[in-house]
């Protein structure tokens, strides 16, 4: 599994992909980066001091040496040595001001900026093979700047050019994603080519088939596994014999987190009744399960720390009740607010009965979002007390902690990749459509993966554009740990005769020995090269058996569980998931199911 970590370097330095000699792409010569290499090093795993059996150099090596060579350069070697004893007093940032003018604090910042106005004939070229294809693309919001600034350019384009009422290019949240690709099936795709990692192509041809659109292939964008290091959570034996023991209460319902695999979602069915969720809907779907079926216990799992944010949330609301402590702006959370902001069918006390019947898998979290701990805890504490903070709900308690409590004064947002983008967009157009003549800058502290900048960066510009205030503007924060930076020895002198950072949070990418990664190493297997060689195939030969490896991961295909198809199995949390969104109510076959113990 290979995956690209030079973006950002390549923005800092101009450096074209060929002039590294440490290649992402195993394309004849130099070492590959294998994103299950990166996460073995992360928990103390196999090699760290160079190549490793497939060809790559473990970031984490100490002392390892990373050359680089170039058409103007000689070649040149540093030390690589983690920077543990760092103290992060200033974030980088992005500012986004009028003119959709950008202005980048620090190299991390820099690199992400330098990808947000792509070329105009790679834009367009991509743009009229996609349409000349009926090829679609789906992409999550934590691709990397370099592919989201193309593929937003390209919606942009096809908007413009196109006789279709939508764009074939979408970028959304794991959800989302689904609903996009049958939009674009209905609209005549005739292929789909789905950006994240394995579950994700998986949900989006479970729903496609679910629509009637089983026939249309969706594409990865690497013949080898793109894993995900809280779906591989729960593929372990700790999963099962947790369900098997937390789900022996006779009404249990077992809440399961949409980024797993379909595997994951079969084998849960099969022990406990399964409803899938997401970041943006699980608060919603454990409020009403557990108002429409008494004395219901409720298993969430894998994401641990999004598990005991949602009984932190919980509890946060009960601290700020009637009889509660609270300031002077923060409204009460009386049995009122409760069913009017909440819950209809809520109030203290139910809300109380529900925290206290939820078991959360005790093993399980993102490597992303593991990246907020104490260190960016206190800084944040420390330096930026004006901002407004928002956390995706898979971050560590202390961070989640900052969100909600802001949250509560209207300063703040926990919830989805889409919570925090609709947060910051309604902030902005909040103070853009003031009368305030004077300076206003907003910030915003991004507790989630660096690739949700793509979006907030064009939203913001379109918001400033529409109002046509030029006196807001947006920073947008990055929340990166110290521990995660990889400096070379030579970076606290002269640079030039080689690369002060090598990957890691300075450079735009990587991750700490110590837990976390700046951006996802998995999600960066999906590269704008990467895209362009999937495009291409397609274009050569739609009927290429090399496609085959494309493919979504056929794991469970023609597989049964207790005489029941694996996939039928595994598609039914998503299907309850996707009815109750309809519907708003748990559906009645899955209360059933809960009814039975089954």
């Amino acid at each position: 599994a290979t995956m690209t970590l030079f973006t950002s370097l390549r923005a800092i330095r101009g450096l074209s992909r060929s002039s590294l000699a440490l290649t992402s792409r195993s394309n004849g010569g130099g070492c590959r980066w294998n994103a299950m290499n990166i996460m073995s090093a992360q928990r103390g795993l196999g090699s760290r001091s160079g190549c490793d059996g497939a060809g790559g150099v473990s970031p984490f090596a100490r002392g390892a040496s990373f050359q680089h060579t170039g058409p103007d350069r000689t070649m040149s070697t540093a030390t690589a040595t983690a920077a543990y004893d760092q103290l992060v007093d200033v974030f980088p940032s992005l500012i986004i001001g009028a003119n959709g003018s950008i202005a980048p604090q620090g190299s991390f910042a820099e690199a992400q900026a330098q990808f947000l106005e792509p070329d105009v004939e790679e834009v367009k070229t991509l743009s009229e093979k996609l349409l000349s294809l009926n090829m679609g693309i789906v992409a999550h919001y934590y691709m990397d700047v370099e592919l989201q600034g193309v593929l937003t350019a390209v919606q942009k384009e096809q908007q413009l050019t196109s006789n279709k009422s939508n764009p074939m290019v979408a970028i959304a949240d794991s959800l989302a994603m689904g609903d996009f690709a049958v939009k674009m099936c209905e609209e005549g795709a005739e292929a789909i080519a789905c950006l994240g990692v394995d579950f994700m192509s998986e949900s989006v041809a479970t729903i496609m088939a679910k629509n009637g659109f089983g026939h249309i292939p969706v594409y990865r964008l690497d013949a080898n596994p793109i894993g995900c290091s809280l779906a591989e959570s729960a593929e372990r034996e700790s999963y099962r014999a947790w369900l098997n023991k937390s789900g022996k209460d006779a009404a249990a319902l077992h809440v399961v987190y949409i980024n797993t695999s379909l595997e994951t979602k079969a084998v849960s069915t099969s022990i406990v009744p399964t409803i899938t969720c997401t970041s943006s809907n699980v608060l919603a779907t454990i409020l009403q399960a557990s108002s429409q079926i008494p004395d219901l216990k409720i298993l969430y799992g894998p994401d641990t720390y999004m598990g005991n944010n949602l009984v932190t949330m919980i509890d946060s609301i009960l601290a700020h009740g009637a009889n509660g402590q609270t300031s002077d702006d923060v409204e009460v959370w009386d049995d009122a607010r409760i069913a009017r902001d909440l819950h209809p069918a809520h109030n203290t006390e139910s809300l109380r009965r529900l925290r206290d019947s939820i078991d959360v898998y005790p093993s399980g979290n993102c490597v992303v979002h593991h990246m907020f701990g104490s260190e960016v805890v206190s800084a944040v504490k420390r330096n930026y007390d004006d901002a407004f903070v928002t956390a995706h709900l898979e971050v560590p308690g202390e961070m989640f902690e900052i969100a909600m409590e802001k949250s509560l004064e209207g300063k703040g947002v926990v919830g989805s990749t889409s919570d925090i983008l609709k947060f910051i967009s309604r902030k902005v157009a909040e103070a853009a459509e003031s009368n305030s003549t004077e300076q206003n800058r907003l910030r915003f502290i991004l507790g989630t993966e660096a690739g949700m900048v793509t979006s907030i960066v064009k939203s913001v510009r379109e918001i400033l554009e529409r109002t046509g205030n030029d006196k807001v503007e947006a920073e947008i924060v990055f929340p990166v740990s110290s521990e995660a930076v990889m400096a070379t020895d030579d970076s606290a002198g002269d640079s030039s005769s080689g690369l002060a950072v090598v990957p890691g949070v300075a450079g735009g990418e990587g991750c700490s020995t110590a837990g976390g990664c700046a951006t996802c190493p998995f999600m960066k297997m999906n590269d704008l090269d990467a895209l362009h060689d999937v495009v291409d195939m397609v274009e050569a030969d739609p009927q290429s058996p090399k496609l085959k490896a494309f493919l979504p991961p056929d794991r469970v295909q023609g597989k049964k569980i207790d005489g029941v198809s694996a996939v039928e199995l595994g598609s039914e949390p998503i299907l309850f998931m996707r009815q109750f969104m309809q519907e708003k109510a748990i559906p009645d076959a899955l209360v059933k199911k809960i009814g039975a113990g089954i």
